[in-house]
């Protein structure tokens, strides 16, 4: 008999991961297998393996002292590295690599900083849709409560310090002790990206409510639309929320299409924040040879870092607008995005009437799901699976062969043109 605490995290895996296995195991192609299936639903950048596989062949073989321990929280080589790219490219606020803290991938800098901010029981109020893995990332092992904030439909899910201070309100009307606030920025699922105005509200709502903030910006250098990435730690100066209070994750899994090295980064300021981060990598930390050859990444070339940025947000641009044009093409609705590998479709009218906004709904949404996946051999995860407000919203991620988003698209043109009933979206698509 396991322990409660282990059976709780067997329950608590993802569907995002099963979804993604599964697909993975009997992958479509064109010729070899063209009744497989077509993985939309993994927001992994497949658009640049042709840019970073020759300067990864370059990288320096492993030696004695790659084979070596390193600090767990980090080699002060990678530390400052990682500061440098953060402070060049995407913060106002110069970077310390004293402030850094590298674990085993995003993953585990989420776990590690719910861990040190949240007793069990505690609450962390997440603006919704959020990221679907935030359930087990920060709430798994710490044993804290996410409480969605529903964002809404009506005005494209914007994002609204008004909701967060709702939702606060009401868990501690409830009993519940809220300890932080979460969100991701860019978001994941909706490829926002916030102006640092709004930001600043947020802020301003959590000083107010006494919260700190978690960030997380694995999406920060992966913007194809005008607006600029503001980071939630540049936001802070000169607002309310002292910036110790700001902790922001980041990672090498989608800005630099690295999934597989699984290389995160907790960047902190508050003292005791990073002396309990720096204890807890201690159970995960990165191999000594993936933070040497990532320091290197980093340092060896940086007009090479710098070329290799603009060319994967070239890239997502286009893959954008190609997905967007089939959705079109097929009459599929949809919210406009600006970063991110996500397109959030409106699939609404596909659920049968009278479902939405019931329990009824949801399960006309896990239904709807279903087909596309087992049917129509489509994955892409359903609203549900991010807490989305209402029923009927898919995630679809684009970073892939275009013609294979493609022959997606057409199958889930096919689904919803078999459906008789229409409804036309709350928000101006394109």
């Amino acid at each position: 008999m396991v322990s409660r605490q282990a059976g709780r995290l067997v329950k608590a895996s993802p569907p995002i991961a099963a979804a993604h296995f599964r697909a993975e195991a009997d992958p479509y192609h064109p010729e070899r297998n063209p009744g497989g299936y077509v993985n939309l639903g993994t927001a992994e950048n497949r658009l640049v393996a042709d840019l970073l596989a020759p300067r990864l062949a370059e990288a320096p073989p492993p030696d004695a002292a790659t084979t070596r321990y390193a600090p767990l929280h980090g080699s002060a080589r990678l530390r400052e590295a990682i500061a440098g790219f953060l402070s060049a490219t995407s913060r106002a606020t110069p970077v310390d690599p004293g402030h850094l803290v590298v674990v085993a991938g995003a993953t585990t800098a989420l776990d590690v900083v719910a861990t040190a901010l949240c007793d069990p029981g505690d609450g962390i109020v997440v603006p919704a849709p959020y990221y679907g893995a935030f359930d087990v990332d920060l709430a798994g092992r710490s044993g804290a409560r996410l409480l969605p904030a529903p964002l809404s439909p009506a005005d494209g899910f914007a994002l609204a310090p008004d909701a967060v201070r709702h939702a606060v309100d009401r868990a501690r009307r409830d009993g519940v002790p809220v300890r932080a606030l979460a969100l991701s920025s860019p978001s994941n699922p909706l490829g926002q990206v916030y102006p640092a105005e709004v930001l600043r509200r947020l802020l301003a709502v959590a000083a107010e409510l006494d919260l700190d903030v978690i960030s997380d910006e694995l999406y920060a250098h992966s913007v194809f639309g005008p607006r600029r990435f503001v980071s939630a730690a540049d936001a802070a100066t000169g607002s309310p929320l002292p910036p110790e209070r700001v902790h922001v994750v980041w990672g090498f899994a989608k800005d630099f299409a690295l999934p597989g090295f699984k290389a995160g980064v907790l960047h902190t300021t508050a003292p005791d924040v990073l002396a309990a981060a720096r204890e807890l990598a201690y159970f995960a930390p990165l191999s000594t040879q993936t933070q040497e050859l990532l320091a290197w990444l980093l340092t060896d070339d940086p007009g090479w870092v710098a070329r290799y940025l603009a060319a994967g947000r070239r890239r997502l641009g286009a893959s954008y607008t190609a997905a967007t044009g089939a959705l079109e093409h097929h009459g599929v609705p949809h919210l406009p995005a600006e970063a991110g590998f996500s397109v959030w479709l409106d699939l609404r009218a596909a659920l049968p009437a009278g479902g939405s906004g019931s329990d009824t709904g949801h399960a006309a949404e896990q239904a709807l799901w279903r087909e596309l996946f087992e049917n129509r051999r489509v994955s892409m995860l359903p609203g549900g699976m991010f807490a989305a407000p209402e029923p009927g919203w898919f995630r679809m991620c684009h970073t892939t062969e275009p013609t294979t988003v493609r022959v997606a698209v057409e199958r889930l043109g096919g689904l919803l043109a078999a459906r008789t009933r229409r409804r036309p979206p709350t928000r101006r698509t394109r």
